[in-house]
């Protein structure tokens, strides 16, 4: 069976504006204000894709010529990664973690990775309790401190996190510290509905955005 096409984006923006944007739930709000904010960045902008994998939304971030710097620490993903996007010239890869300090860490992969690695390299993540991932398979790779690269940038206009539960440790510093002020959205897939470790530091940091009124971090995004 062929493959079919995607639909065309004013075909889609028609549709959403003429109705499906009423119905829509926060998950799918939150795709469709991420493509808008993706779609609109141009050259002089800088934008952040945490957890890149294959590149997928770093390449929507990037199409215009925005400064993109794309962060993905699986080895197999990062190959990938390269591949598609390696001859851009406005696209930095680093095959690196992003978390509150920088250290050597292990990104612990599914326990049948080797089965699909390009669908299970989505699911490697930093916590070794995460249930779909083997504390036997994993890699070793570099962590940056994310909270000194925010700063060395001289501003940021949308960051993208999808960090599979190390979200909200790297949230919560990065609010702390005062860099979320030097970032105009940020759209971030939480975890904490699949991993029950993670309530109370999801608590504390939903509720540390609320108090603070920062409407510009996401959390709706999937």
């Amino acid at each position: 069976m062929a493959k079919r096409k995607p639909k065309a984006y004013w075909r889609r923006w028609l549709s959403w504006h003429l109705g499906k944007k009423r119905k829509a739930n926060p998950a799918t709000r939150a795709e469709w204000a991420f493509e808008q904010l993706a779609r609109r960045l141009k050259a002089g902008d800088v934008a952040v894709d945490c957890g890149a994998n294959v590149g997928k939304f770093t390449e929507l971030m990037a199409r215009n010529g925005a400064t993109v710097y794309a962060f993905e620490p699986d080895p197999f993903a990062f190959a990938r990664l390269q591949n598609r996007l390696g001859a851009w010239p406005n696209v930095i890869l680093r095959n690196e973690a992003v978390g509150t300090q920088a250290k050597p860490v292990r990104l612990y992969r599914a326990p049948d990775f080797e089965a699909d690695p390009l669908v299970r390299s989505e699911s490697s993540s930093l916590l070794a309790f995460k249930s779909n991932v083997s504390t036997e398979n994993y890699v070793e790779t570099n962590q940056i401190d994310f909270v000194a690269f925010i700063r060395s940038l001289p501003g940021l206009r949308v960051l993208k996190m999808d960090i599979e539960g190390a979200e909200f440790d790297l949230l919560k510093a990065l609010i702390e510290s005062g860099v979320m002020d030097r970032i105009d959205f940020a759209f971030v897939e939480t975890h904490d509905h699949k991993i029950p470790e993670l309530a109370d530091i999801a608590g504390e940091v939903r509720e540390l955005i609320s108090s603070r009124g920062l409407d510009k971090i996401n959390l709706d995004w999937r």
